[in-house]
This record gives C-alpha cells, structure tokens and sequence, in this order.
C-alpha cells in the first residue's frame, strides 16, 4: 500500500504528449457544438452588413435558430479543423506544460511551485498557439461560413480544401492572421487555467477532503477555473475571430482589423463593450467542458498506461 500512495514515475515524453493529444481531441468533440455558437454569436454583428446589429437573443434562442434553419449538423461545421487543431494544441500545450515544468524543477533542487506552473504553463501555451494557427483559422472559418450571405460564403468543403485555398488564395501569411491576440489569449489561459485549476484542487482536497485526482475535484476546480479564465480571455477570444475571418475592403483593399488594440478599439466604439462578449455563455460552455472533459481523459489514459505495464 505504501508504494501506491507514493508519486507515480515519470511517463516517456511519446505518452505524456500523447495522452495529452488524445485527452483533448475526445473532449472537443463533446463541446464542439458550444464552439460553433460562440464563434457565430462572437461574428454576428460584424456579420450584419455595418457591424451595428447587435445579438439580442440568448444562446439558446440563437442556438434554436441556428437548428431550425440549417440543421443540428451545421453545429459541427468544422469539426476536422477542430480536432486537427486539438491534434496540435492540446498534445503540444499540456506536453510542453509538463515539460517546461520539469525543466524549470530540474534547476531549483526539484522544487515546483505556483511561479513555476505560471511560467510553464505562460510558456507552453503560447508555443502551442503559434503551432495551431493555421487550424485555429481555418476553424473558425468554418464554422461561421454558412452565416454569410451566399455571395460571400467560401464554401471549403473539409479542412484540407480549407488549407489548399487559403494558402493558394491569400498565401501562408493568412493562416497567421489572428495569431497576436490568439497567442496572447493562450498565454493567458496558460497562467490562469493551470495556476487557478492546481489551486483550486489544492483547496477542495483540504476543505472538502476530496482526493487530489478524483473525478469530483477534478471536475469542480477545472470548471471553477474556466469560469475565471474565459471571462477574462473573452475580448482576445472576439479580437482572434474578427481578424481570422475578416475579408479586405473591396475598395481600398485594406483590413478593417489589424492588430488587438485597434481590433478592441474599433468593436468597443461602434458597437459597445458587451459585444467582446458576445457569446460567452457558449464559450464557457467550450472551455468548461473541454477543460473538464480533456482533463479526465488524460487523467484515465495514463492511469489505465500505468496498470497496463505496472508502472505503479
């Protein structure tokens, strides 16, 4: 019994990354739906011709809408950028997390601490931002495209066209458009989501007595931290996707939005502050459960790796 309370050896860096790909991919497809309507809520007033209609409806209204017109299965337009982007998201975020963090440990005697998880997870998300860009475009492309008017619809038919088009049509450059408050965004979340989350389980497992990876406190803190760290990245969330989607001027060839600050500025006059949040229920509902859901995935992926080979 002693052995199994003590601290599990280390996993090879092929099934930490692993796990951490296949934990996030089986939880996006469960939150998918919630993406696509943030994303359509996110882009619906500057989808409105002038940018000044503002969404008046809640989500489930919006979402009803959506269903009525187009189908339950236009809720999972996008889905192949989705998982390809977890593909490279989330196996490079938490990979690199747990790497950088053992690094960082490796030059302070082994002592891991809030400013380690911080910088780690700071450091982690950001590099895989950059990584999933071109996903990360071509998502949110996708998942808003049947909005349009059908003159202005692109029409990719899976991911793959969705790359072979934007690369021939606008070059590689596009597939980064976005990338400042996307990669801000994930910096953000990397020190929000895993400081707050390790908090918060650190507190329920003295407070409430739950144990430190049970599936209650796991889920609790993950849902806790999400709550947190999507209100707080909502505005990058609406800067990203205004940027990703958005076509030149017909006339002078410009584009409205060109980096975070003038994207914010421009949103907050014409159309209010609530609209960077447009949306954010379902974005919740996105990071939430993806957060909880991805999480647990990993956490049984490499519990059920270590029996398998007794590792324990």
């Amino acid at each position: 019994m002693a052995a199994k309370s003590s601290p599990p050896p280390p996993l090879s860096p092929s099934v930490t990354f692993g796990s951490a790909g296949l934990g996030g991919v089986g939880a996006w497809w469960l939150v998918h739906p919630f993406n696509t309507i943030a994303v359509r809520m996110s882009l619906a007033n500057a989808s409105g011709g002038d940018g000044k209609i503002p969404v008046k409806e809640n989500m489930f209204k919006f979402t009803s809408k959506i269903v009525k017109a187009e189908g339950v299965g236009s809720l999972y337009k996008g889905i192949g950028a989705g998982t390809l982007r977890q593909v490279f998201y989330a196996t490079s975020r938490f990979g690199l997390f747990e790497t950088f963090r053992d690094f960082i440990a490796s030059k302070r005697d082994g002592k891991v601490d809030f400013t380690t998880r911080i910088v780690a997870g700071a450091a982690g998300g950001a590099c895989a931002a950059f990584i999933s860009c071109p996903a990360e475009v071509s998502l949110v492309r996708m998942a808003n495209d049947s909005a349009q008017p059908a003159d202005k619809r692109r029409n990719y038919k899976n991911v793959v066209d969705a790359f072979r088009r934007i690369s021939s049509e606008e070059g590689i450059g596009a597939f980064w458009r976005g990338s400042t408050p996307f990669i801000t965004r994930c910096v953000i979340v990397g020190c929000f989501q895993v400081g707050t989350y390790d908090q918060f389980k650190q507190y329920f497992s003295k407070s409430l007595e739950l144990p430190i990876n049970s599936v209650a406190n796991v889920a609790i803190s993950a849902n806790l931290a999400s709550l947190i760290y999507s209100f707080v990245t909502m505005p990058l969330e609406t800067s990203k996707n205004r940027m990703a989607f958005q076509r030149p001027d017909p006339v002078t060839g410009q584009l409205p939005y060109r980096s975070i600050v003038q994207t914010l500025n421009t949103v907050i006059r014409v159309e209010g502050v609530r609209a960077l949040w447009n949306g954010y229920f379902p974005y919740y509902g996105r990071c939430g459960g993806h957060t909880v859901g991805m999480f647990i995935l990993v956490e049984e992926i490499r519990r059920q790796y270590r029996n398998y080979y007794d590792l324990w």
